[in-house]
């Protein structure tokens, strides 16, 4: 059964995307490096066209895998979530409870979290710890660094 993750609505334009990227001009790159080394010689011995097969191979289950992600892929209606608890798509303020540091994350799903960018994944650590979680709770989550606890103190979207 497969997996069904939700996604902003650039997330899932991202996606799209790259899928019709790959689809278009991956397999138009992958068709000529076949030509060419197809028009090299003798195929028996032609290590040049045998790596170009394995490309075109490693770019079909790229382009299939991306299918089945798009396929199950649903797009989020932000207007009728619920605000009192954190969800995917939360854009949640914490205060690490040991030095006082106050983080700010937006929950996304795994193929659009971005660090750099305060985008961190449902599926990791934190953002399993901080799902269902409200304003005033404490989240304590154990990392590969030990346990941490965090407290919520605002939820928006």
């Amino acid at each position: 059964m497969a997996t069904i993750n939700y996604y902003s609505p650039e997330g899932l334009q991202k996606l799209k995307d790259e899928l019709q990227d790959l689809k278009v001009k991956g397999r138009a790159k992958a068709a000529e490096d076949l030509r060419e080394a197809r028009d090299k010689g003798d195929l028996s011995e032609n290590a040049e066209y045998d790596a170009a097969k394995d490309a075109q191979g490693l770019l079909e289950l790229k382009i299939s895998k991306l299918e089945e992600v798009v396929g199950n892929a649903r797009e989020l209606d932000e207007t009728n979530m619920d605000l009192s608890k954190v969800l995917i798509m939360s854009k949640v303020k914490l205060k690490n409870t040991k030095n006082n540091a106050v983080l700010n994350y937006t929950l996304v799903a795994e193929e659009e979290a971005n660090l750099a960018t305060g985008k961190i994944s449902v599926k990791s650590p934190i953002g399993k710890g901080l799902l269902g979680k409200s304003v005033g709770d404490v989240a304590e989550i154990t990392v590969p660094a030990g346990k941490l606890q965090f407290e919520v103190l605002e939820i928006s979207r």
